[in-house]
């Protein structure tokens, strides 16, 4: 199975992207995910469900101790693949 995953990490701060923000942006960039696309209001990635669920929990947990108040998931089955 393959999941991609929408997420973005508040506060938002237009000025200059918070510590949280590019925690998130590390953690997605370093895991084991097909495809990652990261902007200034929200942020996808892809891949199979294994990796995109560890991503998941590294994200809640490194976000948040960067100093996130709330982060916002939407998980997507977009499709079959080996697993």
């Amino acid at each position: 199975m393959r999941l991609r995953v929408e997420f973005t990490t508040e506060p938002f701060d237009l000025d200059e992207a918070p510590a949280h923000a590019l925690v998130a942006r590390e953690v997605v960039e370093a895991a084991e995910l097909d495809a990652v696309d990261v902007g200034p209001f929200g942020n996808t990635a892809e891949g199979s469900a294994d990796a995109v669920l560890t991503a998941v929990g590294a994200l809640l947990r490194e976000t948040l101790a960067a100093g996130a108040t709330r982060i916002s998931f939407q998980v997507n089955v977009i499709g079959e693949g080996d697993r």
